[in-house]
């Protein structure tokens, strides 16, 4: 019998051990779970491939450009560089403003290691206190204004500091050399740098130029890279612009106002004086003035130009025109004799001459000379209120001169149908319209030009960087009345400076010299009437009388007094005119002052 532990095979036939039907063999519990957990981490093994190999072919082969230009881009610092703003300069060349190096001094707060300290390093050389300049390091920006307008060797001691994060730009400073001396025509610019006013504003476009930039490739520290990129776009510097100014008659015109200022009684005063032949520009001021490097420091009230944009009311300047009507429409000559009586009836008002008197035998000329308001208004009646009006918008009055400057007023005049009766009487003597230095002086200039206004120019010429010199337009003239009525003028406003005229102070040595005073009630502003309100005196004027190739108009504001334009304006008007037509080189003719007959027996 074999052992117990060894049972002998089974024979072929014997009986197995029954299996239950339906029911299968059972596997280790241990392993059935592992195989699960096998095949759930093989599934997600590959979807974990598919997913990575899915982004890199993203990365790649669809995104790999922007992402590579995004990179690049974090590393990329983008600076303006400004353009060399346009000189401004005299009809001689004498510059009036320009600008010089300076540097701005900027920070990349984000590069800036220690704020606080790199603060103290610049301190003394910004002259900006350390405080400030640690919290604009401390910002949470990439880009912050530390100092503007650094001198360039200062800049350069900052660079020697070695400091990250700061970068230059370029800053210019713009300077004013004649200071107040055509201020108000060359104007300023902004802490900006943009054009404010005067020609700095109205050739913005062509002086500031176009601004370029830089674009570098910097390191952590914001230091350029030497091998990175550097993709810069130059600037192109600004046009000059040449005036029609002269600087030196610019000064003398500016000091004889601020003398007039100074007088106690003249609160403000405007003159310009133009060239007769082509309406340019040769001076204008006013006063007070103001210095275009310090406008900061002046009162806004000052800073724009009196000469084309205060209105006044013109006074008895303004007779010429209408005398230049009756003329031109065939109702007087210089010779033609009316008996004016000392007042005549206006409406509901009487106007009188500056002192009543009988009735007087004056030609023209005499109504001219001894500027009668009462004669003018007589000859206004000849021609009519319509056609006294055409003349007056023909001079150019009432509407702007198109002078090259902002803020021009075109004055004021109302249309001849809604003139009353005592309007009508006013307008002819110069009351009840107003006007602007500037269009009064074209209305001689109009009158010494043969009949033949042109509006006034201040600007000469642009020159372009690379050099190419542009012409400003120059307006084609218009004639206003015929050559003989302007001569007839010529001859009866030289009257008026000569022996029983109402302007002998306006008279130049060695020089004719023909022109017109004018005393006109100011409106009082506390009132809103003329009552107290002083007056606006005035003078108008050309020279030579036989060659004309200057006019000067003058005009005073005195609140306080009652002297006449032929007492205080003429003697302004004559100052500047001796010295322009002396610096001008004009000669005397030596030709004889003709007689004039102011009133017959």
């Amino acid at each position: 019998m074999p052992p117990a532990g060894d049972l002998p095979p089974l024979r072929p036939g014997a009986l197995r051990p029954r299996r239950e039907p339906g029911r299968r063999r059972r596997e280790p519990l241990g392993l059935a779970q592992r195989d699960l957990r096998n095949r759930w981490g093989l599934v997600f093994m590959v979807l974990l491939l598919v997913v990575v190999v899915g982004r890199l072919v993203f990365l790649q082969g669809v995104d790999g450009a922007a992402l590579a230009q995004a990179a690049e881009d974090s590393r990329m610092r983008t600076y303006p560089i400004e353009a060399v703003r346009g000189q401004i300069t005299d009809r001689n060349g004498q510059v009036l403003a320009y600008s010089v190096d300076a540097e701005r001094v900027v920070a990349d707060p984000q590069v800036v290691e220690d704020p606080a300290r790199t603060a103290l390093a610049l301190t003394t050389l910004l002259g900006v206190p350390a405080e400030e300049l640690t919290e604009k390091l401390s910002r949470d920006t990439r880009y912050v204004i530390l100092a503007e307008e650094v001198a360039p060797d200062v800049a350069d001691q900052v660079r020697e500091l070695g400091l990250g994060g700061l970068v230059y730009e370029y800053d210019p400073v713009r300077l004013y050399p004649a200071g107040a001396v055509g201020g108000q025509i060359v104007g300023f610019v902004g802490v900006d740098g943009q054009g404010l006013a005067g020609i700095e504003q109205t050739f913005e476009e062509e002086l500031a130029g176009t601004d370029g930039e830089e674009r570098v490739e910097v390191d952590g520290s914001g230091n350029p890279i030497p091998s990175g990129i550097d993709d810069t776009t130059a600037a192109t510097d600004g046009d000059s612009v040449q005036l029609t100014l002269d600087e030196d008659l610019q000064y003398v015109v500016q000091q004889r106002l601020d003398t007039a200022c100074a007088d106690g009684a003249t609160t403000s005063a405007s003159a310009v004086v133009l060239d007769v032949q082509t309406g340019e520009v040769a001076a204008m001021a006013a006063c007070p003035g103001y210095d275009p490097g310090s406008y900061s420091q002046t009162d806004p009230d000052l800073l724009g130009n009196p000469v084309v944009s205060d209105v006044y009311e013109p006074g008895s300047v303004m007779k010429a025109v209408t005398l230049a009507a009756a003329i031109e429409e065939g109702k007087a000559t210089p010779e033609t004799v009316l008996t004016v009586n000392g007042h005549i009836q206006a409406g509901d008002a009487v106007v009188t001459d500056a002192h009543d008197h009988a009735p007087i035998d004056f030609t023209v000329t005499g109504v001219l000379a001894k500027s009668s308001n009462v004669g003018t208004i007589m000859l206004a009646r000849e021609i009519g209120d319509g056609t006294l009006e055409r003349y007056l918008r023909a001079f150019g009055l009432g509407s702007k001169t198109g002078v090259e400057l902002p803020g021009e007023s075109a004055g004021i005049l109302e249309d001849s149908t809604e003139w009353t009766a005592s309007r009508a009487a006013n307008v002819p003597i110069g009351q009840g319209i107003s006007v602007t230095t500037l269009q009064m002086a074209s209305v001689y200039q109009a009158l010494a030009n043969d009949g033949v206004r042109i509006p006034p120019r201040v600007v000469s010429s642009v020159t372009a960087p690379d050099g190419t010199v542009t012409d400003a337009p120059r307006p084609e003239g218009t004639r206003v009345v015929s050559e003989s009525t302007a001569e007839a003028m010529t001859h009866m406003l030289e009257a008026v400076v000569g022996p029983g005229g109402t302007a002998p102070l306006g008279e130049v040595d060695g020089f004719r010299v023909v022109g017109k005073t004018g005393t006109a009630q100011r409106a009082n502003p506390e009132c809103g009437c003329y009552a107290g309100g002083g007056y606006f005196t005035t003078f108008v004027g050309y020279a030579p009388a036989d060659d004309p190739q200057y006019v000067v108009a003058v005009d005073l504001e005195r609140p306080t007094s009652s002297a006449e334009g032929g007492q205080v304006a003429a003697p302004v008007f004559s100052d500047v005119m001796r010295y322009a037509l002396t610096a001008g080189g004009v000669v005397p003719s030596g030709a004889p002052r003709p007689d004039f007959t102011l009133t017959v027996p």
